[in-house]
This record gives structure tokens, sequence and C-alpha cells, in this order.
């Protein structure tokens, strides 16, 4: 469950010397939702993030637009029916300009989500509380992200009063695309800006 995910985060935060900040990409970006409701952090950063809505909207557009490899994927049990070639991934975690040879080693890479996290938590069990969140919070996206829309970017940074930032011709999966050291960069901009008041 998504309860779980936040409790290896609680683990591991409460085993370093001061609380860290916290970073976390598409479903990653939703347990530091869910993290920041109940614990304190310096500041938090969400990378193409699950929106604190949930996924429904999401959903609703894979379906949409793979729906035999979606029904697949139910019959299946298959999180990864979606996925199940490069130019199904591509839509969905890369731009365009991806080189193909980078989305096939990153497709061999992937492997299968906790299906309770997302089809019942994601969607609309345990869904965020903005009103919660105390921590500063940057909220960034991409462009060509074919899992979250730019509006549900903006919508995110909404709800939590944040900055927001779009980065244009860049896929879900900002991390892994050639342009990640521009996404990088604006992170430790932000965070410097950011907690640089809070040291003196």
């Amino acid at each position: 469950s998504i309860a779980d995910y936040v409790d290896d985060v609680v683990s591991v935060a409460q085993a370093l010397p001061t609380p860290p900040v916290v970073i976390g990409h598409s479903m990653g970006g939703f347990i530091v939702q869910k993290y920041l409701e109940s614990h304190s952090a310096p500041a938090g950063v969400l990378m193409a993030s699950a929106p604190p809505q949930g996924v429904r909207a999401a959903f609703v557009r894979l379906v949409k637009r793979e729906p035999w490899a979606n029904l697949r994927g139910v019959l299946t049990g298959s999180t990864m029916a979606p996925l199940d070639s490069s130019a199904r991934a591509r839509k969905s975690m890369f731009s365009p300009a991806t080189p193909e040879p980078l989305v096939l080693d990153y497709l061999q890479r992937f492997q299968q989500e906790s299906r309770r996290a997302l089809f019942i938590d994601l969607t609309f069990r345990n869904l965020p509380r903005p009103e919660r969140v105390t921590a500063p919070l940057l909220v960034v996206g991409a462009e060509h992200d074919g899992t979250f829309t730019v509006d549900e970017v903006h919508a995110t940074a909404r709800a939590y009063q944040a900055e927001s930032h779009v980065f244009p011709g860049m896929g879900h999966d900002m991390m892994l695309e050639p342009g990640w050291r521009a996404v990088a960069e604006q992170i430790a901009a932000w965070l410097d800006t950011t907690l640089t008041p809070r040291r003196s």
C-alpha cells in the first residue's frame, strides 16, 4: 500500500542525522505528499507527480489510448502490459526526441508496480490532503508527459500554493531524458534559494 511506501521513507528519514529534503517522481511524488502530511521536512520536490486528486483521469486517458493493452493488463494482473513495447513506453514515459536505444534500455529495467497502490490508494482510498502539508514544495512537470498533463502539474502546484515549472520537450521520466541536467539544476537552484534563509 501507499502507507507501506510512506513507512519505508519514514524509517530511512529517521535514521538520518537531520530531516531530509524529500524528492519523488510519479507515484514517488504521491508518496512524498503523503509523507509530508504528518512529517516535517526542510522542503519537498514533486517531479511529474501523481496529483493530489489521484490518477483516475490518467487511467481514463491511458485506456482510451491503449484499450487492448490495458484489457490484457486487467486480465493478467500486469501493470506492465501498457508498456510492453518501446512505442507504448515512449507514449507514456518519454519524449519523441528521446533516442530509441535509451528507450529500449530503460524498458528492460521497468518493473511491476503495486496494483493495490495504483488501483486503490492512488485512485480513491488514500488521497493526499494538501492542507496538512507545511513544507515548501516545488512542482516540476514535462511538456510531453504521456501520464500526467501540464494542467495537472499546475493544479498540483496550486493545491500546495507552490511554484511550478514545466520543462519543454521532455517526457514523463524526466530524470532519464537527455535533458535531465536542466531539471536537476532547476531543483538545486530552488533548494538553494529555499533553504538558505532557513540556515541563517
